[in-house]
């Protein structure tokens, strides 16, 4: 299998703008990690792997569950530097 290239972990970032876009729109917040995986593969039968379902599948649960854990360690993060900058 090959490996997922930069050009692939680009859709990282792209999917976490598309789930605050739809959070904007008013889907419930709950609901983004969903969103954020059927984005991914979508992005996967689309740009990474369209000749091979069961990669595409793959690498586009992998893009997914990489943009809702950067979205949620930075703002995990940030929520800790700030609290503890109050004590």
């Amino acid at each position: 299998m090959e490996e997922l290239t930069i050009y692939g972990m680009a859709l990282v970032p792209v999917i976490m703008g598309m789930t605050e876009l739809l959070k904007k729109i008013g889907i419930p917040k709950k609901y983004t990690p969903v969103f954020a995986i059927i984005l991914g593969i979508l992005c996967g039968f689309y740009y990474l792997a369209p000749d091979d379902p069961k990669k595409a599948i793959f690498l586009g649960i992998v893009i997914g569950l990489s943009s809702i854990g950067l979205y949620s360690g930075t703002k995990n993060t940030y929520e800790g530097l700030r609290n503890n900058s109050y004590k």
